[in-house]
């Protein structure tokens, strides 16, 4: 054997040996410079506690001003109850005995029950009811320039920095769109229905209750009066459709059906003219409320401190952190 590969045999041993030398304990990395020491975290806790206390007082100090500084927010509800529809029901009547007649004379029953309820909710929420409800009752200055409500004088507080009450005119920022208006109402006017008992909840929140109280009310003659011309206006469109058709049949059968059509159509605009509450009744007025809606004040006061709390421990631990 020469002596290069003596010397390399050799190395190679000496490598084995100091490779088995190793003990396994000495395998395993150790991460106990980065475990968390739970005694320096609350030694640097302990040692910041009256920045901590400081801090988280500071910031309650400050949420309790700022719940103070709020409005009172008043939410004013009526439940509504679908009105029944028996023209509907005499419509259905005679889809069901003569809807193959009545498509051979050109005439369309239907295949079911419209439902006058959830077409007059999606009216209710639509821009173009909004807009002119807006309009109509002139309340775009409480809508848009309302801040808080004098319960003394039971006036509404306006931002006069954008309207002038006294002079009933908008300063600058010019007076807002309609768009502007409509969005703003949305915000405010809550609809719901239950799908078991198909009652309807409608609700407003304003500073004001006793102008959240009006808007509910006017929203439901609105509502009313609104799907009540809708029909009537229909009513009479197909009357006047029918008898034209009657005039160009000769058959019995056609006529016997049109004139039955004619009928429930009478009995349509006979419900509109004799109902005031035409598609929903009230089953519960909206009142004036006494409690506020909002804001949660004690709600905004503990959110505030622990974030407070919560800010101070980070503060605390950033300072540890560098000074480590």
């Amino acid at each position: 054997m020469t002596d290069e590969k003596k010397v390399q045999q050799s190395e190679l041993q000496q490598e084995n040996v100091r490779y088995i030398a190793i003990s396994p304990e000495a395998l395993i990395p150790q991460n106990s410079d980065d475990e968390i020491d739970l005694r320096e975290l609350w030694n640097a806790i302990w040692s910041g506690k009256w920045v901590i206390i400081g801090v988280t007082a500071l910031f309650a100090i400050a949420s309790v001003f700022y719940a103070l500084s709020l409005p009172n927010i008043y939410k004013s509800e009526a439940l509504l109850a679908p009105a029944s529809s028996e023209q509907q029901g005499g419509l259905g009547a005679l889809a069901g005995q003569f809807g193959g007649l009545a498509s051979l004379a050109g005439v369309n029953l239907g295949g079911g029950k419209a439902n006058k309820t959830d077409m007059a909710i999606e009216i209710l929420k639509s821009r173009e009811f909004i807009s002119r409800f807006i309009q109509e009752h002139h309340i775009l200055h409480d809508l848009m320039a309302a801040k808080d409500w004098d319960l003394n004088s039971n006036t509404v507080i306006y931002n006069e920095e954008s309207y002038s009450p006294e002079y009933g005119k908008w300063l600058t920022p010019a007076e807002p769109s309609m768009q502007q208006a409509t969005k703003a109402l949305k915000k405010l006017l809550n609809i719901e229905q239950n799908n078991e008992t198909g009652m309807v909840n409608i609700s407003v929140e304003h500073y004001s209750p006793y102008v959240a109280k009006q808007w509910v009310d006017w929203l439901i003659k609105g509502i009313n009066i609104n799907m009540k011309m809708r029909d009537k206006k229909e009513a009479n469109e197909s009357i006047a459709y029918l008898q034209s058709q009657i005039k160009k049949t000769t058959i019995f059968e056609h006529k016997t059906l049109l004139y039955q059509l004619i009928e429930e159509q009478t009995k349509t605009l006979m419900f509109a003219e004799v109902r005031d509450e035409y598609v929903f009744k009230t089953i519960d007025p909206a009142l004036v409320p006494e409690l506020k809606f909002k804001p949660k004040r004690v709600l905004k006061v503990a959110l505030g401190t622990f974030l407070g709390g919560i800010l101070s421990l980070i503060l605390i631990f950033i300072f540890h952190a560098r000074r480590a």
